[in-house]
């Protein structure tokens, strides 16, 4: 696994570091934009004083960390992959480059020794879990990994009371972030409530100090950071686009892992964008937050 210097000598040393995922950067989002949130976001980790440390593979290594070269590659080479945690050892093994999703990026980050993790939304419990047992790996390892991710809940695509069901039974923290409702991805509230709120940085590092502290098993921290109101898709919209992108996925016979692109990928274009541009907008806030808890767990800011 190959840190930058700036990671390693800031984990080394003590200062706060904030994981980022790559997949927004390869899948998430068309060219060039992609390039410049990459950009956007690793500045706004700085803005916090903390260093950023975007995940990805190259040629079948690992990197915490990433040059503006290497952000570049994974902006603008087509063939990048999307890898979970299961595709890192055939990565390594093949020689094989890849943007790492929230699995791969929670793994690979608490391996270097990073604590907090910044992201859009966790996967979860796919709707008609019942039939087909559909259910991300972000839950099973974030049931075994001993990170803080700060997200905007978990896609809601996704079936959101099953899938806080399922992290209750794995044992994985929530906390809302100045909120006692479950965010929803899109929007700012899921209309699930959460049993933990808390409302500064400070509350939420402490959280995760007590985590530190109390031992047990290393299971995740999740603090669910709602998008602003004022930056939500519009709700009606979103159920109704919702409701059609459900019909055609199950009319078109769209199965398996193709689900998720495809809903994301309907849902973006028959909102005129404005889909995309909420989940830009949670991603930001909780790059933002992320960065202000690293600072409260590791005081020794890097801010120039």
């Amino acid at each position: 696994m190959r840190l930058t210097d700036e990671v390693r000598d800031a984990l080394a040393g003590g200062a706060p570091v904030v994981a980022l995922e790559s997949t927004i950067i390869a899948h998430g989002l068309p060219r060039p934009r992609n390039a410049e949130v990459a950009a956007e976001l690793e500045a706004l980790v700085r803005a916090a004083g903390a260093v950023p440390a975007t995940i990805a593979v190259l040629d079948g290594e690992p990197h915490v960390g990433l040059t503006k070269a290497e952000l570049d590659r994974v902006a603008y080479d087509e063939d990048i992959r999307k890898l979970g945690t299961r595709d890192l050892a055939p990565a390594a093994a093949l020689g094989a480059s890849g943007a790492t999703t929230v699995s791969a990026t929670a793994f690979l980050a608490a391996r270097a020794g990073i604590r907090v993790f910044a992201t859009g939304g966790l996967g979860g419990v796919h709707r008609g879990w019942v039939t087909v047992q559909d259910e991300s790996a972000d839950l099973g390892l974030l049931a075994r990994t001993r990170i803080a991710v700060v997200c905007a809940g978990v896609k809601s695509i996704l079936d959101v009371p099953a899938t806080l069901q399922r992290l209750e039974t794995l044992g994985v923290a929530v906390v809302g972030y100045g909120t006692a409702e479950f965010p929803g991805f899109y929007l700012r509230t899921s209309g699930e409530p959460v049993d933990w709120t808390v409302s500064t940085p400070e509350e939420a590092a402490a959280v995760v100090r007590a985590q530190d502290a109390l031992g047990g098993p290393p299971s995740a921290l999740i603090v669910a950071n709602p998008v602003p109101v004022a930056e939500q898709l519009d709700p009606a919209l979103h159920d109704r686009v919702l409701t059609d992108a459900l019909a055609a996925a199950e009319r078109e016979g769209v199965t398996g892992q193709a689900v998720t692109p495809y809903l994301l990928a309907y849902l973006t274009e028959h909102t005129a964008g404005a889909s995309l541009e909420a989940n830009l907008a949670a991603v930001r806030g909780n790059v933002r937050l992320a960065g202000e808890i690293a600072t409260r767990l590791n005081p020794r800011s890097v801010r120039a």
